[in-house]
């Protein structure tokens, strides 16, 4: 037995009580920071604006909902997670948090988020919320992770909720803007997710999971990034061409979009080895800055006004 199987072994019965830091790291901060911004994007965008401190409790229940979620997700895959490098140091495989206290953890915060988002701000936003977090717990990490490549495709539309989840919270409704923005998130995962399963198909495969560079190689996947990233690319577009984005944003979503396809390119004809690897991380990396660009630049237009105003939408010119 491995190190960190005998690790985790020893962990399901490990005595309660992690370290604060522990818990902390069930609700995967990094994965909360991506999921408040979009959902702050959301908002901001609205064209209803919210009090600022409901503004800052719909925040606060987004992100706890997403750690929630997070937290789940820890406990239902601590039996892969013993198997990957990247997650084998995580707080259940290590046996410094019990998996009864990963899921008791993930459900009350779940709970108490929902709850609050509904009862401070409005029970459509706090619906998303739940949605999502289901979605993520019940569909994609307890079905789709384990049965299909193409989880991370369907599994993608948790992570695009945000967005709309924000929207909702300003506005009491959802509009054709923030399914924009959800979309955008929604084509934009599979290419980001698959440039890094690329660089870590083996540890997949050791741990029975089935990503699509798994499942039909590396060649594969590196065709379907390419083909995700040109639809990316203009539809990274569309805020500016709905009346969403600015002449700011529409001049930045067409350049960061070439870019995009610039780097799946290069993914797509350097294949193989070490040199293949380095550059679907290059990829991985480009498409984390592209879309904290994409949604800052329209958090910057509508928060600060910068950038011109909206433009027309197409179908009223």
């Amino acid at each position: 037995m491995s190190d960190v199987s005998q690790t985790y072994t020893q962990g399901l019965d490990a005595a309660p009580g992690g370290e604060v830091g522990d818990f902390v790291e069930l609700l995967k901060p990094r994965v909360m920071f991506l999921v408040v911004f979009t959902g702050l994007v959301g908002l901001v965008a609205a064209p209803v604006p919210l009090h600022p401190i409901l503004a800052i409790a719909a925040l606060l229940c987004i992100a706890v909902g997403s750690g929630a979620a997070g937290a789940l997700n820890m406990w239902f895959d601590a039996d892969i997670d013993q198997h990957m490098e990247r997650t084998a140091t995580r707080p259940i495989p290590q046996g410094r948090v019990t998996e009864s206290e990963a899921l008791t953890f993930g459900a009350i915060l779940s709970i108490g988020a929902v709850g609050c988002l509904g009862l401070m701000v409005n029970w459509l936003s706090a619906g998303l919320l739940a949605l999502t977090i289901g979605f993520y717990v019940f569909v994609y990490t307890m079905w789709l992770k384990r049965w299909t490549p193409q989880n991370i495709v369907i599994g993608g539309a948790a992570g695009a909720m945000p967005p709309m989840i924000g929207w909702a919270a300003a506005t009491g409704s959802i509009s054709l803007d923030p399914i924009v923005l959800f979309l955008i998130i929604f084509i934009w995962t599979p290419p980001h997710f698959w440039a890094l399963a690329i660089c870590r198909s083996k540890e997949y495969e050791r741990a029975g999971v089935p990503m699509l560079p798994v499942t039909h190689g590396d060649d594969h996947t590196r065709n379907q990034i390419l083909v995700y990233s040109l639809l990316l690319a203009p539809l990274g577009c569309v805020p500016a061409l709905i009346g969403l984005g600015g002449m700011l944003y529409l001049v930045s979503s067409a350049v960061l979009g070439v870019l995009f396809v610039g780097f799946a390119i290069r993914c797509w004809r350097v294949r193989e080895g070490e040199e293949g690897h380095r550059v679907a991380m290059q990829l991985f990396a480009y498409s984390v800055l592209y879309l904290f660009l994409l949604f800052s630049i329209l958090l910057v237009e509508k928060g600060f006004g910068i950038g011109g105003g909206a433009l027309p939408a197409l179908w009223t010119i």
